[in-house]
């Protein structure tokens, strides 16, 4: 932790110990495994993956200030293989004297694959404790062979309540926070600030920081003032994702491509997450489009593949190429019609036995069991046969 008055607030307030860190109770809660591994001086290789501001990088502060090893940091933007080497040679000479090395990695995410594979010797026979931290899905960033060696810890976006009492504490603390500036602020504007941060406590105390330098009396205006675009009305985690998401949904539905243009643009400007997008135009593409143009769903993965390749904001107009592609296709939900009537049928009339024809039989007891027994191989018949394959008591069903 950062004690320098001239840090940036955030970093002043990380806590040094667990007692003082707030959220993510279903990885560091009392009694929880890295809980007690950080108190026993024995975490494991780890990495941390979730939103900004969530608390990854407090993590792994605390571990550093508990353990009696040494804590080496760097940044996968910054440093490449060079660095890495010369930590080795120090985790080396550290490991002779039985004392151990903890490299923290942040933004782990950004190293390549050889750079990634440079770990693995050194994190299999004990030179080096990994700690790396990712805002991206480690299955897809991070080498299967690192993921193997590692335990991954998902922490997920802070509650409103976790961000409103982080945000009290920067206010009332003399020696870290704003205690000595006596900034006088209102609950309901501290509640306001911290549904506006979205989960993001380092968002949460930048804007108060910048608000509290302006005046020392901070109201609801100021906080909006201090956000500008970056928020937008758009609240990501509360109901005007929801409405806005469904608006976009029910404009392609209704075939009216400018109003989803409209309000993809909401969602990209007000910093959704251009993936969460992408993924709700696969599920459209089958859900509304479906059979009446198969190649929606082709369009949609690719979207989805493309986004993830480039990212903002380069990607923004290849989401507003499948939105309005999909607006412009005609539409069928036979699909997701004739699904939710299988569904129907499978939860009322529970699990119904596959009739013995169409089973497989491997075994002599199973042929000999009846399974298998006159099934009419469809080639054979010229795909034309006639024959059950639905349970005898759904025979004759038609979902589609």
């Amino acid at each position: 932790m950062n004690n320098n008055k001239k840090s940036p607030l955030a970093d002043r307030m990380r806590p040094n110990v667990l007692d003082e860190f707030l959220g993510q109770d279903e990885v560091v809660g009392k009694g929880k495994m890295l809980c007690r591994a950080i108190e026993a001086d024995a975490v494991p290789s780890l990495i941390f993956w979730g939103p900004p501001g969530s608390g990854k990088t407090t993590l792994a502060h605390i571990i550093a200030n508990q353990t009696k090893a040494e804590f080496m940091r760097i940044s996968a933007v910054t440093s490449g293989l060079k660095d890495l080497r010369e930590i080795i040679r120090v985790a080396k000479t550290n490991k002779i004297e039985d004392k151990r090395t903890i490299l923290f990695i942040d933004e782990i995410h950004r190293w390549n694959k050889k750079q990634q594979d440079a770990l693995l010797p050194q994190i299999e026979d004990g030179t080096i404790t990994l700690i790396g931290v990712t805002t991206e899905n480690p299955s897809f960033e991070v080498i299967n062979a690192l993921l193997s060696r590692c335990r991954v810890f998902v922490l997920h976006r802070l509650s409103d309540e976790n961000l409103a009492e982080i945000i009290s504490s920067a206010i009332k603390n003399k020696e870290k926070g704003l205690g000595n500036k006596r900034i006088k602020i209102e609950k309901p504007v501290i509640d306001l600030l911290a549904a506006m941060s979205d989960g993001d406590a380092r968002t949460a105390l930048n804007i108060l920081e910048y608000a509290g330098t302006i005046d020392r009396k901070i109201s609801k205006e100021a906080i909006k003032e201090a956000f500008q675009k970056s928020h937008l009305m758009y609240d990501k985690g509360g109901e005007e994702h929801y409405n806005i998401i469904s608006a976009l949904h029910k404009a392609m539905r209704g075939s009216d491509e400018n109003a989803a243009l409209y309000w993809l643009a909401r969602m990209l400007e007000g910093g959704e997450e251009p993936l969460y997008i992408a993924r709700r135009l696969v599920r459209f593409a089958s859900e509304d489009v479906g059979l009446a143009n198969s190649r929606a769903l082709e369009q949609a993965v690719a979207v989805y593949q493309a986004c993830h390749f480039i990212g903002m904001p380069e990607c923004n107009v290849i989401l507003a190429q499948a939105v309005v592609y999909l607006a412009k296709c005609k539409k069928s939900n036979a699909l997701y019609t004739a699904y939710k009537k299988a569904s129907w049928d499978v939860r009322d009339k529970g699990n119904l036995a596959v009739p013995l024809h169409i089973r497989n039989a491997p075994t002599k007891l199973m042929k000999e069991l009846g399974y298998g027994k006159d099934y009419k191989y469809s080639p054979d018949h010229d795909y034309s046969e006639k024959q059950e394959y639905l349970p005898d008591e759904l025979k004759g069903r038609k979902y589609l």
